[in-house]
């Protein structure tokens, strides 16, 4: 066996434990989405309890795997199936439920504010930013009033009550036009989300036409917009071709090379000079940093923040998940990650190794990762994949897609709940009902939302969109 030189043992052995009198690190993660969660995990299990104090920031209490928002706003999954809850994974973490509002480097202080008011200052000896992200709204007239988002677990929760809500108005409807208006549902970006999000709508409003006995199925309109060329970009022409085949089946209109010019208070109005009447429209056309992320004075990239191939943006501090802009060497053309659950996944491991480093546990670790395929649910028993490289389509796919989130997903209750709903899906319809337990104004766009849980157009990509395949 090789030993280590004397003077690093002696080094490691000092960093096992604090000196007499020295206090532990402070170690702060803000945010508990992916990377946040899988930061806070990873320290536990890198340093030792008398190492450092961890604490997790969060606005939720639970982390949100997103890529499964379709589906629950599709009824096909209760909104708690896809919530962890932090408490649950994170064993000797702790957990401050509240929002950070700005970062004080010079003092390594947080200002932190919680529902029921200001939060004394937190210090940290090392932080790690994991703010994730928000919707992207564009200056489009009316976006920010008019569209339906689908983010979090109350937008997906509001976005079906909303859909069921329309079939129920529009079979009690006497005036033809009003029907088609209410019948008639616009998604904006043809991305994963608005792929899958508007393929599995369809399907539970086809599937569940036949309870609203003066419906016609010739009467649902569903219509996908983007200024791309193709739908699914990431997965490339052939898997776009082949999922426009599914949705095209069933009906869906595809507009590509369009736009959205104006939304109105029952139309939008499309770039191809277009209006069509009707009372919803999804906006999942990408993502953004959250505001704290623009306050903070750093550098940055198309709005993330620019960190080296450690993850570092200065010293005691790393960022990682959709804020951070790391450079993807596989890429070819010197681009970005993308903001997706995966890399914002591994990347808190990352940044977690090397906090631990910093530390003396450990060796510092450069963030590489090349996706090994990707995944897309349509709905029904339709799906495309490329796992490994791999083509697949049809209920192949479907497979391979539920098979990858129930193995992503950091929570064997979450796992074993989803995969009990799955098989009852299967021989029964999912219940639609409106449990209208979210107001109107608690989903709007407008408001400012937390993103992945720790602060207060067309672009494609975000952390709810279908995810790489690769080991966790």
């Amino acid at each position: 066996m090789i030993r280590a030189p004397a003077a690093v043992r002696r080094r490691r052995a000092a960093g096992d434990r604090p000196a007499p009198g020295q206090r532990p690190a402070v170690v702060v993660v803000v945010g508990g989405g992916f990377a946040g969660l899988f930061a806070a995990r990873t320290l536990e299990r890198l340093l030792p309890p008398e190492a450092a104090d961890l604490t997790l920031i969060s606005a939720t209490d639970h982390l949100c795997y997103s890529p499964l928002l379709p589906e629950v706003a599709a009824g096909r999954l209760d909104p708690r199936r896809i919530a962890v809850p932090l408490r649950a994974v994170l064993h000797r973490t702790r957990v401050v439920q509240a929002s950070v509002e700005d970062v004080d480097f010079g003092r390594r202080t947080l200002r932190v504010v919680a529902d029921h008011g200001p939060v004394d200052p937190v210090h940290w000896d090392r932080v790690a930013l994991t703010t994730g992200s928000v919707t992207r709204t564009l200056p489009t007239p009316g976006v920010a009033t008019y569209a339906l988002g689908l983010k979090t677990l109350v937008e997906a929760q509001y976005l079906h009550d909303h859909v069921l809500r329309q079939l129920e108005l529009a079979d009690g409807a006497r005036d033809p036009v009003e029907r088609r208006a209410r019948l008639t549902f616009v998604a904006v970006g043809a991305g994963y989300t608005g792929t899958e999000t508007a393929a599995q709508l369809q399907h539970m409003t086809t599937t569940q036409r036949d309870r609203f006995p003066r419906l016609r199925s010739e009467d649902l309109r569903w219509v996908l917009i983007d200024v791309a060329p193709t739908i699914l970009p990431e997965l490339g022409a052939r898997f776009g071709r082949a999922a426009m085949q599914v949705v095209r089946a069933r009906g869906m209109e595809i507009r590509l090379g369009t736009s959205v010019t104006a939304m109105h208070h029952r139309s939008v109005s499309l770039s191809d000079g277009d209006t069509l009447p009707t009372h919803t429209v999804v906006w999942t056309v990408g993502v953004t940093p959250p505001p704290l992320v623009r306050h903070l004075g750093l550098p940055v990239r198309r709005g993330r923040l620019a960190v080296d191939d450690h993850l570092q943006l200065r010293d005691g501090v790393w960022a990682a998940g959709d804020s951070a802009a790391a450079r993807d060497p596989f890429s070819g053309t010197d681009a970005d990650y993308p903001p997706t659950a995966q890399h914002a996944q591994r990347q808190g491991v990352v940044i977690a190794r090397n906090i631990a480093a910093s530390l003396g546990h450990g060796s510092p670790r450069t963030y590489r990762h090349r996706d090994l395929g990707l995944v897309a649910d349509l709905g029904g028993a339709s799906g495309v994949a490329r796992p490994l490289g791999l083509p697949l389509t049809g209920p192949a796919a479907k497979v391979v897609t539920k098979g990858y989130h129930l193995y992503a997903l950091p929570s064997a209750a979450n796992r074993l709940r989803i995969g009990a709903d799955w098989l009852t899906n299967l021989v029964s319809r999912p219940i639609a009902a409106q449990v209208g337990l979210v107001e109107p104004e608690a989903a709007r766009l407008a408001r400012e939302q937390p993103g992945a849980g720790a602060v207060g157009h067309p672009v494609t990509g975000s952390a709810s969109d279908g995810e790489p395949i690769a080991p966790a």
